[in-house]
């Protein structure tokens, strides 16, 4: 996959450190779903088990930063992006905007965050109103807020279409008249309506072709540009990752387990889960003209119900010691901005 848009260099998309006061700060969130709904449920499951899906994550986002978050499906990557903007509250741990700790915010100051903070969704048609046009529902997140004068409201949704990459007057169609890139701009476009400063983009551009998605990248680049956002990026797909993000963080069953800056860590992968990750990224052969097909990670990953003790990857780590299955490593600094958990690594 191609990009139109280069990363630049220094401050720029490889070079973000996350110095001084960070705009969003996570310490040890963990969420966990207790199992206790449901058939299945009362036949199968032990009385208090519970779904580990986020279990002390902690992450610092810089101003103006983009942070890749990636893993396999099912380690909590949507959890902790949805727990970030108050979808889901925690059941513990601390998240803290520009300094604040937003969990003890009363209603009326949750409502006035969330102009600050919005979401991109990975499916940009459910995540519209089938019933609504465009421009209704654009205008509904303007009223909501009170953003500005009810007769201002066309005007402003015509500014936001436009912003990304639309006409204005494709703003009296319904969702099901836009292909999927196009609604996928729409739903940027409802985020971008309240002036957000930080987005959680959940698998944005998973759904669309990969000619599309170069563009929807290319879209989320420039609007950090313009408008000097700060994304956390979700996704599977680490070639989207590597050119949109300035670090990277692996999750692994609840769990980060490396971050590094994205300029080294395709390079020069720590962890065991992370080497295997970089291997799977298809590889075109310039010889036989065919994609590079080697094995990635063996087994499946364990259920987020029964997580092994020690380290939580030792189950299908090919580098695994006896103390992985009895001690949990912590995330340990290797310095140049590179963090693993991992036995292998100093301080872990």
């Amino acid at each position: 996959m191609r990009f139109a848009v280069e990363p630049s260099e220094g401050a720029g998309r490889n070079g973000v450190e996350a110095a001084g006061t960070p705009l969003v700060e996570a310490r040890d969130v963990v969420k966990h779903f207790p199992l206790t709904q449901g058939i299945v449920s009362r036949l199968q499951r032990r009385p208090g088990e519970v779904l580990k899906a986020v279990d002390g994550v902690s992450l610092v986002i810089a101003p103006g930063e983009t942070v890749g978050l990636v893993g396999e499906s099912g380690c909590g990557k949507t959890t902790f992006g949805r727990c970030l903007v108050r979808l889901y509250e925690p059941t513990s741990g601390e998240i803290r905007f520009r300094g604040e700790d937003v969990l003890t915010h009363d209603a009326a100051t949750t409502r006035r965050l969330r102009r600050s903070i919005q979401m991109i969704f990975q499916d940009p048609y459910s995540s519209l109103n089938p019933r609504k046009t465009v421009k209704a529902a654009l205008g509904e997140v303007l009223t909501v807020h009170r953003l500005c004068p009810e007769n201002e409201i066309p005007a402003r949704v015509g500014e936001l279409l436009e912003r990304v990459g639309l006409s204005a007057a494709m703003g009296d169609r319904y969702p099901r008249q836009f292909s999927g890139g196009q609604r996928q701009r729409i739903g940027i476009a409802r985020a971008l309506a309240v002036d957000p400063v930080f987005i959680v983009a959940d698998e944005a551009v998973s759904a669309l072709d990969v000619s599309i998605q170069a563009q929807v990248i290319n879209l989320l680049m420039r609007l950090q540009e313009e408008m000097g956002l700060t994304f956390l990026f979700i996704a599977h797909n680490l070639g989207v990752v590597r050119h949109i993000s300035n670090r990277v963080a692996v999750m692994y069953l609840g769990k980060i387990v490396e971050i590094q800056p994205a300029s080294t860590i395709f390079d020069e992968p720590l962890h065991p889960y992370t080497k295997a990750l970089v291997r799977a990224i298809p590889k075109l052969d310039s010889a036989l003209g065919a994609r590079d097909t080697v094995a990635a990670i063996e087994g499946d990953p364990p259920s987020p119900i029964d997580i092994p003790t020690g380290c939580r990857f030792h189950p299908r780590c090919p580098y695994a010691m006896p103390i992985c299955q009895t001690v949990e490593p912590p995330l340990a600094d290797q310095g140049g901005g590179q963090t693993v958990a991992c036995h292998l690594y100093p301080g872990s």
